[in-house]
């Protein structure tokens, strides 16, 4: 079906590729979703199409901005990663020998919960605010629209906590912290948001 495509990678579905879509994007493209990735069959005829997302970093949908915050729970894909997507595309997207196919499988993972008993809500604008807090999250946001906030804490040290950019419409999970955000008692936090969307600090 593919025979017209030169191959000129030694980049392989079986031995690179096919890691790298289970851990990064089976979550959403497991079999039985709309675009299911489950096997080579599948991905094939939307490789150019998965090289322009990743490239775009549309896909895994996520978001935020890379090297503000730090999130534990980031899908995006790794400078290697990307490289080893784009090479294997543009050389051909060849298949590889399924004896180096990795024993794993791909299942429809169950839906994340937020991952907080309670929550401090925030409008757009300048707020105080204390506590201990492990994610944060917008709602209301329209798929498309951006969102920045930032903290500065009592010493006059401010940390840029997020910036969505282009928000995902796919993207319903919290932003959860590396490390937990504490504000001390005098912080005051920041938000540039469009109008209604709220932000949501996760204790």
């Amino acid at each position: 079906m593919f025979a017209h495509d030169a191959i000129t990678t030694n980049i392989t579905w079986t031995q690179e590729i096919s890691r790298i879509v289970q851990k990064r994007c089976a979550i959403c493209h497991a079999a039985g979703r709309d675009i299911p990735l489950s096997n080579y069959e599948e991905a094939r005829p939307w490789a150019k199409a998965i090289r322009d997302q990743v490239l775009s970093r549309k896909m895994p949908p996520w978001g935020a901005v890379k090297g503000v915050g730090d999130f534990r729970n980031d899908p995006g894909l790794t400078p290697l990663e990307i490289e080893l997507f784009t090479h294997w595309v543009e050389g051909g997207a060849p298949k590889g020998d399924e004896m180096f196919l990795p024993k794993a499988t791909f299942t429809v993972a169950p839906v994340r919960q937020q991952p907080c008993a309670s929550t401090l809500s925030m409008m757009a604008g300048n707020h105080t605010a204390r506590g201990t807090f492990k994610a944060v999250q917008p709602a209301g946001l329209p798929a498309g629209a951006a969102l920045e906030a930032s903290a500065e804490l009592p010493g006059g040290e401010v940390r840029r906590l997020i910036w969505i950019r282009d928000f995902p419409s796919l993207h319903t999970a919290p932003y959860i912290f590396r490390q937990p955000l504490i504000l001390p008692a005098g912080s005051r936090v920041f938000i540039d948001a469009p109008s209604g969307v709220r932000l949501l600090l996760c204790r």
